[in-house]
């Protein structure tokens, strides 16, 4: 993995004030220098320094920071995290005026496609609106899943209202349509690009627990990829590989930005 501040390689000094846990980030693949929604994901980290740090982030610099990681990782093809806190961030004082910072991770590429087994938990992340730092409870959850023997976990809210994964969005398919959750959750680029492009009927609507009883297929999505989704606390659903190969299908034909953009961002 490679690291970069501002454009520069990271030091210590940088690092030391994101151990405050006060930020955002957003995580993508890189194929061939391109990104699939990259605008979605500049949105992203737009919207929530606004909302977090009540500044502007120069979304094209960033832009021009994550071709020069790739470059100066050596990658054509990588996984790549934008975070964005800041080094002058005083929680002691939060409402100051600071400049934010932004670090660019570059490492392997990945691809997520195994069929996986979850099981539901009531529980929701602060702010699920904004793609933050804090995710010590969405793993502490994916762990205690794992331990009784799942592979991931749904979350599910307090009125029993299924919102999203650990990780990712869910869709499930009643056998006339595709069904997105409206539960307040993160709503990802892979979402985004998948409701924009989905050739068959759709429709975004309250889904509880009790629901997916009588579900027959769904998937799991974010940026690294669409997998099916084997079974939600126990109850199979065996058209999941289908419609999670129809997925991966409308997420293939849709088209991949450059990073790169002119000879100023080089």
């Amino acid at each position: 993995m490679t690291l970069t501040c501002n454009g520069q390689p990271a030091q210590v000094e940088d690092l030391l004030p994101a151990l405050v846990n006060y930020g955002h980030f957003t995580s993508l693949q890189a194929r061939g220098h391109a990104v699939q929604g990259l605008d979605l994901h500049l949105v992203r980290l737009s919207q929530a320094t606004r909302e977090l740090f009540g500044s502007e982030l120069d979304v094209a610099q960033v832009r021009g920071w994550m071709a020069q990681a790739l470059r100066q990782a050596g990658r054509v093809d990588a996984s790549l995290r934008v975070t964005v806190y800041s080094r002058r961030f005083d929680f002691r004082n939060p409402l100051a005026a600071v400049p934010v910072d932004v670090l660019v991770a570059v490492s392997a590429p990945v691809t997520l496609a195994a069929s996986k087994r979850v099981r539901s938990v009531a529980w929701q992340r602060e702010l699920p609106q904004i793609k933050h730092v804090g995710t010590f409870g969405l793993f502490a959850e994916r762990r205690a899943a794992m331990a009784e023997g799942f592979d991931d976990v749904l979350f599910v809210t307090a009125d029993g209202e299924v919102s999203e994964g650990s990780t990712w969005n869910l869709a499930v398919h009643d056998g006339e349509r595709l069904i997105w959750p409206q539960a307040p959750a993160l709503r990802g680029t892979a979402e985004r690009l998948l409701k924009q492009h989905w050739p068959g009927p759709q429709l975004t609507r309250p889904l509880a627990l009790a629901d997916l009883a009588s579900v027959k297929a769904a998937f799991a999505c974010n940026a690294s990829g669409l997998w099916a989704l084997e079974a939600i606390d126990g109850h199979g659903l065996p058209g999941s590989q289908a419609l999670a190969e129809q997925g991966r299908a409308v997420l293939a034909g849709v088209p991949w930005d450059a990073l790169k953009i002119d000879a100023t961002h080089r």
